[in-house]
């Protein structure tokens, strides 16, 4: 099977003046005790040059209170541009991007995390080779730059350099952190593209898809990190990492 994009124009030089609204998706499972602290993030980022947020929530069938969390949220902040979708059952953190990235309608798009490991404010890092005209795609790296950084496991780092390593040796690329959430896209390109991952193979998935397209343009940038332990919330384990290896050989190898 041949891998499929429809035609995108190629046209981020001129966003500097053209740029008016960011979407912001945020996949949230069991995120009751942190959404609301990072929306309030969101909601005080600054963003340059008047861009407007279009903040994108898809709850993926969470069982704690984080659904009526949101909701109380909207009600309290009804000049906030939240659009929130939810899942009839928990189908993973791909499928829940997947919604978001359909609904999008910013001509740059960003995903955000609900558990406050990436801070908000640093979009406009991520925004400036955009705005700088030389951008269509930019990530967010957690190895490269000065910022804070949490420090916590040894065999992540060293795994995740691993899949990024083996990520790169497929795509051509020379990314530092592939398994980064920090991504943004232009969102014509990233709605152009055929994603099928469902869960954590989304990030070697879309990395492998979006490099295919011609002439795109992929810068990666320094951000923080403030990463949390397992008691504190975190998810992704090692069945994610073999998952990862197995969509890197096959978005690598086989144009799906």
């Amino acid at each position: 099977m041949q891998f499929r994009y429809r035609n995108v124009a190629l046209c981020s030089d001129t966003f500097s003046n053209q740029m008016n609204k960011l979407s912001i998706i945020i996949p949230v499972y069991n995120e009751a005790v942190t959404v609301g602290l990072l929306l309030d993030k969101v909601k005080t980022a600054d963003l340059p040059n008047g861009i407007m947020k279009e903040i994108i929530i898809v709850n993926d069938c969470s069982t704690d209170s984080t659904s009526e969390s949101i909701k109380k949220y909207r009600i309290e902040n009804p000049n906030l541009n939240i659009q929130f979708f939810e899942h009839p059952k928990n189908m993973g953190k791909g499928a829940a991007l997947h919604t978001g990235i359909s609904k999008a309608s910013g001509e740059f798009t960003v995903i955000q995390d609900a558990d406050l490991e990436y801070d908000p404010n640093e979009y406009k890092i991520l925004l400036q080779p955009v705005l700088d005209g030389f951008a269509d795609v930019v990530y967010g790296s957690r190895f490269m730059g000065g910022n804070a950084h949490r420090v916590l496991f040894f065999w992540h780092t060293i795994g995740n350099k691993f899949l990024t390593t083996t990520s790169n040796m497929f795509s051509n690329l020379n990314l530092t952190d592939m398994e980064t959430c920090y991504k943004m896209f232009n969102t014509k390109m990233l709605q152009s593209l055929v994603l099928k991952e469902k869960r954590f193979g989304f990030e070697p998935e879309v990395t492998a898809k979006i490099s295919r397209i011609p002439k795109v343009r992929i810068y990666e940038v320094g951000i923080s990190y403030y990463g949390r332990t397992y008691d504190e919330g975190k998810k992704i384990n090692w069945k994610d990492g073999f998952r990862a290896i197995f969509c890197i050989l096959k978005y690598g190898l086989f144009k799906l």
